[in-house]
């Protein structure tokens, strides 16, 4: 089995880029790759920028890494209750070239923040639009307190980490 992974963040230190490794890591043999988001890095999205230069390479690599995977686990950060501007960058040049974005791929959907909401609102919202472009939510679980959860590298939170079981346990 192939697994994505990436957290929807360009923060070099992301939680939830941890937070979707480590979940693609609870599955035993399977091959998985960790994207960094900021391996991404394209001008800002809109149509005279497209019709100028055309779509960035960029995007569709990150369409082809889609196409070339079983599973997806993404996990979002919440930037002032929304997408991260990184991600949704990447996600509006990638619809340009693939309107189905995920291709019909199981999603795990997660989210973590430092504090007690864990990204809860841009969870809703990714949940709420994957269908529209082809993605097969599988489970979601918005992670709170990511520092006081993850520990030395390990989920600490023994609800957590069934919650998460549970969710890989269905791919």
């Amino acid at each position: 089995m192939k697994i994505l992974a990436f957290g929807a963040s360009s923060s070099r230190q992301s939680i939830n880029k941890a937070l979707a490794s480590y979940t693609a890591n609870l599955v035993a043999g399977a091959e998985i790759t960790v994207l960094d988001l900021n391996d991404f890095d394209m001008p800002i999205f809109s149509e005279d920028i497209e019709k100028s230069m055309g779509v960035p390479v960029q995007a569709q690599a990150f369409v082809d890494a889609i196409a070339q995977t079983d599973v997806i686990v993404v996990s979002f950060a919440e930037h002032n209750g929304s997408y991260s501007a990184a991600y949704k960058n990447i996600f509006d040049w990638a619809s340009r070239i693939e309107k189905a974005v995920y291709q019909n791929k199981p999603i795990a959907v997660l989210s973590t923040s430092p504090g007690p909401g864990g990204a809860s609102s841009v969870l809703a919202q990714a949940v709420n639009s994957m269908p529209f472009f082809k993605g097969s939510v599988i489970g979601s679980l918005s992670v709170p307190s990511f520092y006081d959860v993850m520990i030395d590298g390990e989920i600490a939170n023994a609800s957590i980490k069934q919650a998460l079981l549970g969710i890989v346990a269905k791919f």
